[in-house]
């Protein structure tokens, strides 16, 4: 289950509906309707039953097919996340399909790279203190994501991680010495890049947090940061450009990928 158990969208399931009410109407199946549009019928069902977030290219199929003249494109601006909503069961869907992601982490190893020892560690000493069952199901489901990395091998993973969450112990020594190894296994990866931000050559927009940018099929860019109990999907395009600079600047600072590699096998030697 998502670390944050939400219900999908009102405004999914209402342009949802109204997918399926315009098709049912033109006497259309599911199946003509993905095919025209490149998705199997299972994933039309999908996005009618307000499951996932009905695509762009979806809506401007239908059009077509259904004769709605624009009505059902134009509920495409409505159905991008909200400016400064907290909004993870949106962002765990963006992820599932991006093409693109480039996640700049500054005190943990981002999600999918940490090892199951790595993630246990921090589920169990999280505050406030969790049920084991709610332990055991956000272990579960942080591990699946993982999946994506070899999953999808015609997406591209950019990782960039300051060198103190490197440092910071998470587990014992040996802990962090499996999770460095992870590092660099996925630096293996074709489509998995990892760069090192050493502390010493760490621009001020370093310290303001983690940001994530995530590119979908259709060539949208979204910007989700989290803090201190709280996380924030953006879809303006002032403030997505405003964090992709930032994360620009972290990248441009950053080690090479060969460099990182070296840089974490020292790392590992310290500890």
């Amino acid at each position: 289950m998502p670390e944050e158990a939400t219900q999908p969208p009102a405004t999914w399931r209402y342009c949802g509906n109204q997918l399926k009410m315009w098709r049912t109407q033109a006497g259309l199946s599911r199946e003509e309707l993905g095919d025209e549009a490149n998705y199997d019928a299972e994933y039309v069902k999908s996005m009618e039953q307000g499951r996932r977030r009905p695509t762009l290219r979806m809506l401007q199929v239908a059009d077509q097919m259904c004769g709605t003249h624009g009505f059902l494109e134009a509920a495409h601006e409505y159905l991008k996340p909200e400016k400064c909503a907290r909004r993870i069961a949106e962002y765990m869907d963006l992820e599932k399909t991006a093409i693109g992601l480039y996640w700049y982490e500054p005190l943990y190893i981002p999600g999918l790279l940490q090892t199951e020892e790595y993630v246990c560690d921090l589920m169990n000493r999280g505050l406030p203190p969790l049920s084991d069952e709610t332990v055991e199901e956000r272990i579960t489901f942080r591990l699946q994501r993982q999946q994506l990395l070899d999953g999808k091998p015609d997406a591209h993973y950019a990782f960039v991680i300051y060198e103190a969450a490197l440092r910071a112990r998470v587990g014992d020594a040996e802990v962090m010495r499996r999770q460095l190894d992870r590092l660099l296994e996925v630096q293996r990866l074709r489509n998995v890049s990892v760069q090192i931000l050493p502390v010493d050559r760490a621009p001020y927009c370093a310290l303001a947090g983690p940001v994530v940018l995530i590119e979908t099929a259709e060539h949208e860019t979204y910007a989700y940061m989290t803090g201190q109990g709280t996380s924030v999907l953006q879809s303006d395009p002032s403030d997505v450009s405003r964090q992709r600079r930032a994360f620009g600047v972290v990248c441009g600072q950053a080690l090479s990928v060969q460099d990182s590699d070296e840089f974490i096998r020292q790392v590992a030697k310290e500890l």
